[in-house]
């Protein structure tokens, strides 16, 4: 009977049909303090509060448009056990390259592929895309990201965006 039954199982997921998944609507992350972290998404990355449930600890921004991506932050206390999570989110190539001088100014630091500080975007070859890392209060590396229109060039590895722009030989490793 268990072999009848492990044959049953196996048809079934042999019929069944994949959803077709079109993007990623919301991720989630722990912080230490819901109010702090707020501050910092709402005020300084300036998402959109989509709502706030005091009673949960538990805050979601809107992503682009209402309604077509979302964050929630969730709020664990300051317990000595942390995970620091990455996020990316998807912005203009204007908006990367000027992200290093407006994160500057809202009193966060830029950060390269290797999260050391820098003034200029980096460039992933083997997408390609232009990005800039920056943290959070709860130490989650973010990052601004704008994927380029070049073919991809893995060779590359990651560079700094000058050296992209003005390189038109295949970069060496």
């Amino acid at each position: 009977m268990g072999h009848a039954a492990d044959r049953n199982r196996r048809g079934s997921a042999e019929r069944v049909t994949v959803i077709g998944i079109r993007g990623l609507f919301e991720s989630h992350l722990t912080v230490s303090d819901l109010d702090r972290a707020v501050e910092f998404y709402r005020d300084r990355l300036r998402l959109p509060l989509a709502r706030i449930f005091p009673e949960r600890r538990v805050a979601f921004f809107w992503i682009g448009s209402p309604g077509q991506a979302m964050l929630g932050l969730w709020e664990t206390g300051a317990g000595p056990q942390r995970m620091s999570l990455h996020v990316a989110f998807e912005v203009s190539l204007e908006s990367v390259l000027s992200a290093p001088v407006a994160l500057q100014e809202a009193g966060i630091a830029p950060l390269d592929f290797d999260c050391r500080p820098t003034d200029e975007p980096v460039v992933l070859g083997w997408m390609p895309a232009a990005a800039v890392y920056f943290r959070d209060p709860d130490g989650h590396l973010l990052e601004f990201l704008s994927m380029l229109p070049e073919a991809p060039r893995p060779d590359v590895g990651v560079v700094p965006w000058s050296s992209w722009q003005s390189s038109s030989q295949p970069y060496s490793v």
